[in-house]
């Protein structure tokens, strides 16, 4: 297997270099603007980089799942849709209706939808008829929340590292573990384009990057809880940022009278650099927040069970929301 791993790293590395080198080629190019944290023109083509690598990963190794396979393959939809906007830059109507194929698709047609939102002790949380229409608005939301964190040099990348590190953490399932880790070596590899670490040739997510990694977190959490491997209460505890930041910055926008879809230097990520000045520390104080809350709401689950756990979470929202409304 470490063979294997070690052949998988070498190719992703390839991918990445190629990719840079022929964006460049091709004028695939992120220009500078107003709101830009950049000043070069650089390459917006990191997703497809990576769903390349993820799809060459599903014939390296032997999931032991086809619906995992059918994550992975079915991604590079979404990476599509995304290098579309980049290059043609979509209005919100037209990037939701090219989004919800594959995601209809996944949902409706190959069953990867929440049933359920978990046992409670004397109560489960059923969805019945609203499955398909809950899963459908549930991925969507987690999606574009990813979309709205990638705004700084490796923030979205440390952040899903952060939700991955707490999936192997949770799941013994070394088929599962595997499958993370197929996805962990590629983010690593590509933090290094991003901060050009040995001088290598800069890349950026692009709206393709930050969808994939969206749409894949989002199945692979439905996946997970359908195989009843892990309670969704945890597995909701571990994108906590992601949800508390969307529907945090959405409130606000309503309250003061802002276009929610208008790209903005409100988010978490832009405040916090502007209070650090550092990429670095911007980037630490975001993940070690994910992985905080996640650890209040395994603490929770683990001592005083899954609905003081639920509980937990609404509260730790509103405790976050009246922060970040006062974070300017």
């Amino acid at each position: 297997m470490l063979n294997y791993l070690l052949s998988y790293s070498l190719i992703s590395f390839l991918v990445f270099i190629s990719i840079a080198k022929y964006s460049i080629k091709f004028d695939l190019l992120d220009i500078p603007n107003k709101r830009s944290m950049h000043d070069k023109p650089t390459p917006y083509t990191g997703g497809i980089a990576l769903s390349l690598i993820l799809i060459i990963a599903i014939y390296l190794f032997d999931f032991s799942s086809e619906k995992l396979n059918l994550i992975l393959s079915t991604s590079l939809l979404i990476v599509i849709v995304g290098f579309i906007d980049d290059k043609y830059n979509l209005n919100v109507g037209g990037k939701l209706s090219l989004q919800i194929i594959p995601i209809i698709y996944l949902v409706v047609l190959e069953n990867l939808k929440l049933n359920d939102m978990g046992n409670y002790g004397n109560f489960t949380l059923e969805l019945n008829s609203l499955s398909i229409s809950f899963s459908l608005l549930a991925i969507l939301f987690l999606i574009n929340s990813f979309n709205y964190f990638d705004g700084l040099d490796g923030i979205l990348v440390c952040t899903t590292l952060s939700i991955l590190a707490i999936l192997i953490f949770l799941i013994p399932n070394q088929n599962i573990r595997l499958f993370l880790i197929i996805i962990i070596i590629p983010l690593m590899l590509f933090l290094c384009f991003n901060f050009s670490i040995f001088k290598l040739p800069k890349l950026f997510l692009g709206d393709g990057g930050s969808l994939l990694l969206g749409f894949i977190i989002s199945f692979l959490l439905i996946f997970i809880a359908i195989e009843k491997l892990v309670h969704p209460i945890l597995l909701a505890f571990s994108i906590s940022i992601f949800v508390y930041e969307f529907l945090s910055i959405n409130i606000i926008r309503l309250r003061n009278k802002t276009n929610l879809f208008i790209a903005g230097k409100d988010h978490l990520h832009h405040r916090l650099f502007q209070f650090t000045k550092s990429i670095i520390q911007t980037n630490l104080i975001i993940s070690t927040l994910n992985i905080s809350f996640f650890a209040i709401g395994y603490m929770s689950y683990l001592y005083v069970g899954a609905i003081m756990s639920l509980i937990f979470f609404v509260f730790l929202f509103v405790i976050y929301f009246i922060l970040r409304s006062k974070f300017k």
